[in-house]
């Protein structure tokens, strides 16, 4: 819950406001070397390049963004989600969606900021060369008014949206007794929502049978997995599942861990996502039958709960967006494009200032960067796209400690790229890598690295293919060539 009230309550603030515009515009990739003078910590990688976990889907990247937020649309924005690989962009905004009217462009109970249409998001999907998901308004709405959404977006637009939401988090509409999440039904069961799931998908495909349907479920291990809620027999997931598994096409979980440390934070996409993801696949091949194979993740909204415009989160983003692609998802959507902040929350990490704004890119406020200045999430899912393109292949890396963590791609080419992430704030750490199904070549690879603090991307030729050194608090991509 404590997510919910702060990620909804700064909508506002300086996102209406902001006059004075200031781009960050393309990263400059000054020469940073990975190599330090000397390394405190040393750990072991092992990549194995025949041992593939999953192919980089072109939506991997993804990105969402609100109705409220002024600025979605900015002329700056499409450039910034090209470089940073962004194939997907989610609309129109998390507990929104669940009063939003898409004929009318209003929302029930909240602000809709100017030119955040759908036609004018769209305009800026198609800029960036991104797949929308939309949310379907299951909270206030109906299922012909989202089958008429298809109809308008696919039919008389030609969009061709294939992904679509049954609403946000619908189990936060009372049945278990936190009231965040608007829902107008006199029944707020899980079995009501599954009932109703079926509805809309029939009235949605009948218009399209093309499109693909999410199915909203709790995130497992987090609250509320595991509670029978009054009125039905199963927990939320067994529930929907049960009526609605044999026809959706991906099953829909949020992800915020919540760090009692930074350390604490860093390890938490090792340390949660591969159990979730096994949770979720076994509930599939449970209930989907047949179609279990084709029945997709979507991990349609994460983010760090605290350190959010700091390091920590700068090495969270990558790890958290990977981790989650070698267990299956097909997306992973970052929570927010901007977001805002209160300015009597910020605070100073690691030797940075946090706006505590869950936005990637600075909304403007008057206590933040110029509007559009992308914070370290920003760059660390940028580090993404050195590491790999969709299509190549996320193959085994293990580490030796959890200071570090690795994550290696074999490019369509035979090349491949190693992702070193350093989570000691304070010592460098060599690394050595060893490989097998992959034998590297004797040049100096090219490292692409961003460092603590950093406010762009470096790139250098240093280290080896068989050891590097990570500098405290970074993240490198090691590029190869194979040798033969």
């Amino acid at each position: 819950m404590r997510r919910l009230v702060h990620r909804y309550w700064t909508r506002f603030t300086g996102l209406a406001a902001v006059v004075s515009l200031a781009l960050a515009g393309s990263i400059t990739a000054a020469p940073q070397s990975a190599e330090a003078a000397s390394a405190a910590i040393t750990a072991s990688v092992s990549v194995d390049a025949n041992r593939a976990l999953a192919k980089i889907p072109t939506t991997g990247v993804g990105m969402n963004v609100a109705v409220y937020d002024g600025n979605m649309n900015h002329s700056a924005v499409p450039g910034l989600l090209r470089d940073a690989g962004v194939g997907m962009i989610r609309y129109p905004g998390g507990s929104y969606s669940d009063g939003y009217h898409w004929q009318t462009h209003t929302v029930e109970e909240g602000y809709v900021a100017p030119n955040t249409e759908f036609d004018t998001f769209m305009g800026t999907a198609r800029s960036v060369g991104a797949q929308p998901v939309i949310t379907a308004n299951y909270g206030s709405g109906t299922p012909d008014e989202a089958a008429a959404w298809v109809r308008y977006a696919n039919v008389t637009k030609g969009y061709g949206v294939k992904y679509w939401e049954i609403g946000n988090e619908v189990y936060g509409n009372g049945l278990y007794g936190a009231t965040w999440e608007l829902d107008r039904h006199s029944s707020k069961t899980a079995t009501t929502y599954a009932t109703n799931l079926l509805q809309y998908a029939t009235a949605m495909k009948a218009v399209d049978p093309t499109i693909k349907i999410g199915a909203v479920l709790t995130t497992p291990g987090s609250w509320p997995d595991g509670i029978t809620g009054p009125g039905d027999s199963m927990d939320w997931n067994h529930t929907v599942m049960s009526i609605a598994g044999s026809k959706i096409d991906f099953v829909i979980v949020h992800h915020y861990p919540i760090g009692n440390s930074q350390a604490d934070l860093l390890g938490k996409p090792q340390a949660e996502i591969p159990g979730m993801a096994t949770a979720l696949r076994s509930l599939i091949n449970q209930y989907a039958g047949s179609n279990a194979p084709n029945v997709g993740i979507a991990v349609t909204e994460v983010g760090a709960n605290a350190y959010k415009n700091t390091s920590p989160s700068g090495l969270f983003a990558p790890d958290e967006y990977l981790t989650w692609m070698e267990n299956g998802a097909f997306t992973v959507d970052w929570w927010n494009l901007h977001n805002g902040t209160d300015c009597s929350h910020v605070t100073t990490v690691e030797g940075a200032t946090d706006y505590d704004d869950g936005g990637i890119l600075s909304s403007g406020a008057s206590c933040e960067p110029p509007l559009n200045t992308p914070f370290p999430p920003y760059y660390g899912a940028r580090m993404i796209t050195k590491l790999g393109a969709p299509g190549d292949t996320l193959v085994r890396a293990a580490g030796s400690t959890p200071l570090v963590s690795a994550h290696a791609v074999r490019r369509a080419n035979g090349d491949v790229s190693v992702m070193l992430i350093n989570k000691d704030p304070a010592n460098d750490a060599t690394v050595t890598v060893a490989y097998s199904g992959f034998t590297p070549s004797s040049a100096t690879p090219t490292v692409h690295s961003y460092l603590k603090n950093a406010t762009s991307i470096g790139s250098a030729t240093t280290g080896s293919a068989a050891r590097q050194t990570v500098p405290a608090y970074s993240v490198v991509v090691v590029q190869l060539r194979s040798a033969g």
